[in-house]
């Protein structure tokens, strides 16, 4: 439930700090005008609706709203949302930054988290509802997700979405492959064709590298030939004479001079190594020969590695890729029969499967419809509604085929409503005026409010064309719902605020030339004049006081 709410810079709004009990419920009343709806655009952006930055007070750069939570361990989807993103605790603050440039900022528990998150779970803690909901009840499309919601059903409905999923995405599988069918044989074609071009050049990695530096060596045979004839002449000659030279003489002086033998080993080893260099380099010599045949066939060679890569890659390990990857479609293209069988069997079996578990929960909203029927006709019985009637109409068994079944299922329920006897049903758009629907969503409301978990809703002028008999029904209704929840309720009907356990006046004043919107917790006193106020206005005089009271001592209000 909300504890505490803290609201900085949103519209007429400097600042604001409000505490608050446990179940029952908490009234805001107060001039046309005031800025009640500031509060509740306050509770709207708590819970993750847009934002606009026009709302932030001016002068200043950003707005801040902040709520306090104390979770209910019963809230298990709550619980286990917070667990999951390391935030468990026994209270949860859930803070939102509005900014001036058009950005906003989400915290839960002092923790930067996403919108979607907030959104989630705010969704466990709270629910608001206003007149756009109202709007929303008109539209067929929104009658599934109340069922479900009421029947129960949402996990269930899940479930089957993704076994729907599932299966669709079979299908597709099998359209694509049944369409890789016909176009198999020249597929194949085609690629045995590269395939074969690969593997009769039967290309080697780096081959192409090796074969390049081959052949400008075979270039240039004449003139390695001549150069390695004169290193050898040289070295065979005056290089070899010269060294032995210097070898006996330094050996000479080593005898004399023992500190010279370093150098007269150090040359000894010099002069072997020229004798290996001698021995490899007319070897060298001996093996070269101008070989036109030679050269003629490895530029052959490297004529054909350069083919595969302008067809099939930048170099020859691309090249050999390609391959690969060829035969292994290739040889998928050769086992497509038995894959497209092995696929429409397990199509076959999820299709099976989809539609039992259609059949299932179409049987269970049928429950849930009846269950739902029974339950709102009490419900408006409470409301004020004297013979009222409501049904759930759903489609024929003609529309329960395989080509009309969707992610929720075949069933489109559709709600049906009279509010008089003797009228017919009809759907809720064309018979429901304001107030009914005003009634409609409250008693809806009760009954799902009495099935899951959040403990805090909000009704933003749930009593909007409502008065007499109708609004009495209305506010004890609330009354009802508050034992067991923590009720907010934006009003303009003072039957309502009488009930209220704490009652909250929203107030526009202007202080140093500067409006602003603040709110007051009402005493006794503060709540008789307050319910004057809402009985007449401006006229309130003592028999409106007199009759204010006698509303208060009726309803019993738990206001300080």
């Amino acid at each position: 439930m909300l504890r505490a709410l803290r609201i900085e810079n949103l519209a007429l709004i400097g600042k604001l700090e409000l505490e608050f009990g446990g179940a029952g419920l908490v009234v805001l009343s107060g001039e046309t005008g005031a800025g009640k709806s500031i509060v509740m655009r306050g509770l709207h952006l708590l819970a993750g609706g847009r934002s606009q930055t026009g709302w932030i007070r001016g002068g200043c750069d950003e707005a801040v709203v902040e709520g306090l939570f104390e979770l209910d361990p019963g809230n298990e989807e709550a619980v286990a949302l917070l667990a999951e993103q390391g935030l468990a605790g026994p209270e949860c603050i859930v803070r939102r930054h509005l900014g001036s440039d058009g950005r906003g900022r989400f915290y839960v528990n002092d923790r930067l988290v996403t919108a979607r998150l907030v959104a989630a779970l705010t969704s466990d803690l709270v629910h608001i509802v206003g007149q756009h909901d109202q709007q929303q009840l008109l539209a067929p499309r929104r009658h599934l997700d109340l069922l479900d919601s009421i029947g129960e059903l949402w996990s269930r409905r899940r479930d089957f979405g993704r076994g729907f999923a599932a299966w669709r995405e079979v299908e597709e599988r099998l359209a694509e492959l049944r369409g890789q069918g016909r176009e198999r044989e020249q597929r194949a074609d085609f690629l045995g064709y590269q395939v074969r071009e690969i593997r009769e050049i039967a290309p080697q990695a780096g081959e192409d590298e090796d074969l390049t530096r081959e052949r400008d060596r075979l270039k240039s045979a004449d003139t390695l030939i001549a150069l390695a004839q004169r290193g050898l002449e040289s070295l065979d000659g005056e290089i070899g004479v010269l060294l032995s030279r210097v070898r006996r003489d330094l050996d000479q002086a080593a005898q004399l001079d023992g500190t010279l033998n370093e150098l007269a080993r150090r040359l000894d080893s010099v002069g072997f190594e020229v004798e290996d260099i001698t021995a490899e380099l007319r070897g060298y010599h001996q093996g070269l020969a101008v070989d036109p045949a030679a050269l003629e066939q490895v530029g052959a060679r490297l004529a054909q590695l350069q083919q595969l890569k302008r067809k099939y890659g930048e170099n020859l390990v691309e090249v050999l890729d390609f391959a690969r990857q060829a035969e292994e479609e290739l040889a998928g293209l050769e086992n497509l029969d038995s894959q497209i069988a092995a696929m429409e069997r397990e199509a076959t079996g999820q299709r099976e499967q989809v539609l039992a578990a259609a059949r299932d929960l179409s049987e269970q909203r049928v429950r849930a419809a009846r269950q739902l029927v029974g339950a709102m006709e009490r419900e408006l019985s409470s409301l004020s509604f004297t013979g009222a009637r409501f049904t759930v109409e759903f489609e024929g068994p003609e529309a329960r085929t395989t080509e009309q079944l969707g992610a929720t299922g075949w069933d489109h329920p559709a709600f049906y409503f009279s509010a008089n006897p003797g009228e017919a049903l009809k759907p809720l758009a064309q018979v429901a005026s304001g107030g009914e629907l005003s009634r409609l969503m409250l008693a809806l409301k009760c009954l799902l409010a009495r099935r899951d978990q959040v403990g805090t809703v909000v009704f933003d002028e749930v009593d909007a064309g409502i008065g007499g008999q109708a609004a009495e029904a209305v506010a004890a209704k609330i009354h009802e719902l508050a034992a067991h929840h923590q009720i907010f309720c934006i009003t303009h009907l003072p039957q309502i605020a009488a009930w209220a356990d704490e009652h909250l006046q929203v107030l526009k004043e202007v202080e140093d030339g500067r409006t602003s919107t603040s709110v007051r917790r009402l005493d006794r006193d503060g709540c008789l004049a307050e319910l004057a106020r809402m009985l007449a206005g401006e006229a309130a005089n003592d028999e409106t006081r007199r009759y204010a009271r006698d509303l208060l001592a009726r309803c019993g209000s738990g206001a300080a």
